[in-house]
């Protein structure tokens, strides 16, 4: 995979008028896309700590006087980062608040959804519920309703990336030119990267895995992959010994063909319900990107992080 820095993105010949916008995002995926979108104009912030779950975080008195200072706040939604939602209210904020999964053309699927999708259709369909949802049991993370981890469908990397070009461009129009070529290198980024996904998932076929919680949806249907199901219901759900027993009664029933832990969850209940059964272990997913190195090439990195952990564990199980 080439780096962002080989692919040459087209920056600003001559300094801007006025500063770049301040800009604050809230997850390793966002700060990506914004940053490759700002290349070298400006670096985007970050909410989440290295290594910090998502879904459960409590910002410091020095991001929160950050979050009230941004000019630009880019975020997935209130169904993802609930605790972000309270701070732009707490905080006052006076610059602008863009929730992507909110976004017009964005793909969203609900937990529980099975198949594919035709991106050729109107995404923002939201199958037919309507996106009030978006703030349905924000707090919850029961894993019903709307997946917010739509950042995982690289369609939706794209659309992204045009909006957030677009909402740049509007707050500093004198280095528009810039932001819609870097987004256009951005762009040509996430096809590279989709099509080197596909290639390493190729040999999976429809070999069944189990994940640690139902993260991969969006992930799952766009490349064709078979999730058989997860171990925790939901995010902040720890799953119980009634429900390692079934898992494990699962697992003994065959046709897993790899079980996979995930950053933030603690490895012991994978090794527990594998004990005793023909599935493999694979390698540590992060569906996030918390545990990956921030900047703009994450995005990319992150889809074929995922696919080539997946399709070396499965390798092993055929063998």
């Amino acid at each position: 995979m080439r780096s962002l820095t080989a692919l040459a993105l087209v920056l600003t010949a001559a300094p801007a008028l006025a500063a770049p916008p301040k800009v604050m995002t809230d997850i390793p995926a966002v700060h990506a896309l914004t940053a490759a979108v700002m290349g070298e104009l400006g670096t985007p912030d970050i909410l989440l700590d290295k290594g910090a779950d998502p879904h459960h975080f409590q910002l410091r008195p020095s991001q929160a006087r950050a979050l009230s200072e941004a000019d630009l706040v880019l975020w997935i939604g209130p169904r993802m980062t609930p605790w972000l939602e309270r701070a732009i209210a707490g905080v006052g904020l006076s610059g602008e608040s863009v929730a992507l999964l909110d976004l017009p053309g964005t793909f969203r699927r609900d937990f529980g959804d099975t198949g594919g999708h035709d991106h050729d259709h109107d995404h923002a369909h939201d199958h037919g519920h309507g996106h009030d949802h978006a703030h349905e049991a924000a707090d919850t993370h029961d894993h019903t309703g709307l997946d917010p981890h739509a950042w995982l469908d690289p369609e939706n990397g794209r659309v992204w990336t045009r909006a957030i070009a677009a909402r740049l461009a509007a707050l500093d129009p004198d280095n528009a030119a810039a932001y819609a070529a870097n987004a256009e290198a951005t762009l040509a980024m996430i096809d590279a990267a989709e099509a080197e996904t596909r290639s390493l998932l190729a040999p999976v076929g429809d070999a069944p895995i189990m994940v640690f919680h139902d993260a991969y949806g969006y992930f799952a249907d766009h490349f064709g992959i078979t999730v058989a199901g997860s171990i925790a219901l939901g995010d902040a759900a720890s799953p119980g010994a009634g429900r390692l027993a079934d898992l494990r009664g699962q697992l003994r029933e065959g046709g897993i063909a790899c079980i996979f832990p995930e950053a933030q969850h603690d490895p012991a209940h994978v090794t527990a319900i594998v004990e005793g059964t023909d599935t493999r272990i694979g390698g540590l997913l992060d569906p996030s990107g918390s545990t990956m190195e921030f900047g703009p090439d994450l995005y990319p990195a992150l889809l074929t992080g995922l696919a080539r952990t997946i399709a070396d564990c499965v390798a092993g199980a055929g063998g």
